[in-house]
């Protein structure tokens, strides 16, 4: 097995293979037996955090083939960003040292289709559902200003927007993006075809 990726394009690397043996039906669904378990009790040391959306069909240490103590996973509807998914990420960067941050959008996000949906009608669902859709529809607006009207593509635009957000919202996570200790990615996944591409990264090697 590769050394612990202990820089951020590593640790992309090690995503991104890891969502290929998914893909391609050859998990190798390291990390999970009873020494990794044992292991992992007096500490962690993930090598990515990342925030992505609620969605059952979007499970991180499944899709990109990995176990315990891998990964630092933060989820809410629709990747939206709070005071404690801001915490949560900067206690994954600062204390854990984790090197990658890792936005991870979907195709066919209820959010997304929610939010779309209230705009279009003009009708907001009932209790705090109202939340998820007042918190996305700036950003429904934004992506119909550059005109963007599928869905899929609002969820990207979205996941960039999220990015910018955890970058422009916490100094902690800025600073160790700057000085090459950290790098922010946003990976699109497609629920059919369990891939994931990149749409935006910061403080990468790679360039979209």
């Amino acid at each position: 097995m590769d050394a612990w990726p202990d820089t951020p394009d590593e640790a992309l690397r090690f995503l991104l293979e890891g969502n290929e043996r998914f893909v391609a039906g050859r998990a190798d669904h390291p990390n999970q037996d009873a020494a990794r378990r044992e292991q992992n009790a007096a500490g962690q040391r993930p090598f990515a955090v990342l925030f992505g959306c609620s969605d059952s069909r979007v499970a991180a240490e499944i899709v990109f083939d990995r176990g315990l103590g891998d990964l630092f996973v933060v989820r809410t509807a629709g990747h939206l960003v709070g005071e404690e998914v801001m915490a949560s990420l900067e206690y994954a960067v600062a204390v854990l040292e984790t090197p990658l941050v890792v936005v991870l959008s979907h195709d066919s996000c209820g959010a997304v289709g929610a939010a779309l949906q209230a705009h279009e009608s003009g009708v907001t669902p009932p209790g705090h559902l109202r939340h998820i859709v007042e918190r996305l529809t700036p950003e429904i607006l934004a992506a119909r200003s550059q005109g963007l009207t599928d869905p899929d593509d609002i969820a990207k635009s979205h996941g960039r927007g999220t990015a910018r957000e955890i970058l422009a919202g916490s100094s902690l996570v800025r600073e160790r993006v700057l000085d090459g200790r950290c790098g922010v990615v946003v990976l699109a996944y497609r629920l059919a075809e369990g891939r994931t591409n990149i749409v935006a990264s910061h403080g990468l090697g790679v360039h979209v």
